[in-house]
């Protein structure tokens, strides 16, 4: 049994005796790492609670200069699918035994900057991030080489040398145009987004490879808007002036589909019949609208889950897979039939 003075701090050697274990076992514990069996983690944790004893992490951090933080760096959290995301990132993180810090860069570059540079005094673990518009590669590699891991959710950044972790965006869009062109139609549109960012280019090449396959003439339009529901909304009424007579349209997202199906409506057409709709993300309201709206569902957690494998792989040193497409399939509702 140890006895210490009131005053003496127990510390990782009297962990170690006191369950029978190696001082390097405890500190894997300590450091939740996956190399110790459940048998010796039980032996340290029940040591650690019968002694009272308290890791210091903050002096951890200082000799290792690696803090148990990741910054979640993310685009936008207006946008419910990116809070949707943040929230299922913060629950794989807190399962590796990290603790998430989340940030709003609000599609501002500048803005990312700031909150990174701020972040990197905190010798963070590694940065997840969904990139804003205007990120460069070269910006990306000088993190990289300062140290900092650097993980890409969502959108991609050319010839960086941080992983990505994408949704098949093409294969999304191209689902969607050829469920709308197996309806006959022969007017659609492609509607809201930003050229800056790559998931715009991903999910308008889908878009246009369906109307290549596809053998009948076909008129296609594309409307750049704002990705939000007042983007949507101007998206409609700058399309009925160049298009009135348009049929269907692919939204770049739900929040965008449902300013298209508001301006819709004020104007008395009908989503689903007088102009087909067809959003990105499925949202949980988009299937509680009326009419349920048709639109390609990303799994946010099976992105959560693949980013934290990625993050696991570099942190112990190891190659991570530079690309990760997550499969997307299309829910097909009211509003496209």
């Amino acid at each position: 049994m140890i006895k210490k003075h009131p005053n003496d701090k127990i510390t990782i050697f009297d962990v170690a005796e006191h369950a029978g274990v190696s001082k390097s076992t405890v500190s894997l514990v300590l450091t939740h790492s996956d190399k110790v069996s459940d048998k010796s983690k039980a032996k340290v944790e029940r040591a650690i609670a019968e002694l009272g004893y308290v890791y210091n992490r903050d002096a951890a951090s200082l000799r290792s200069r690696r803090s148990r933080l990741v910054a979640l760096v993310i685009n936008d959290l207006t946008n419910p699918y990116s809070a949707q995301l943040a929230v299922g990132l913060e629950q794989y993180i807190y399962d590796l035994g990290l603790v998430p810090m989340l940030v709003n860069t609000g599609e501002s570059f500048a803005r990312q900057q700031q909150v990174v540079n701020t972040l990197k005094e905190y010798n963070v673990a590694a940065f997840v991030m969904c990139p804003a518009p205007a990120t460069d590669k070269q910006w990306q590699n000088e993190l990289i080489q300062s140290g900092f891991p650097v993980i890409n959710i969502m959108r991609e950044i050319s010839l960086s040398s941080a992983p990505c972790i994408l949704p098949d965006n093409r294969k999304g869009t191209f689902l969607a145009a050829e469920h709308l062109l197996s309806q006959a139609v022969q007017e659609l549109a492609f509607i809201g987004g930003n050229s800056d960012i790559s998931d715009y280019h991903e999910r308008l090449a889908g878009f246009e490879q369906a109307l290549s396959e596809h053998p009948s003439a076909v008129h296609s339009h594309i409307i750049n808007s704002a990705t939000t529901r007042q983007g949507g909304h101007q998206a409609f009424q700058k399309l009925r002036r160049q298009a009135p007579s348009v049929q269907a349209v692919v939204c770049f997202s739900d929040v965008i589909a449902y300013g298209f199906i508001e301006a819709m409506r004020e104007v008395g057409l009908t989503p689903g019949k007088d102009i087909k709709v067809v959003g990105f993300d499925d949202l949980d309201d988009s299937a509680l609208m009326t009419p349920a709206l048709s639109s390609v569902r990303i799994d946010a957690a099976e992105i959560g889950r693949r980013t934290t494998a990625v993050l696991k792989e570099i942190m112990a040193g190891n190659k991570a897979p530079v690309r990760t497409l997550i499969d997307v399939e299309l829910q097909v509702r009211e509003s496209s039939l």
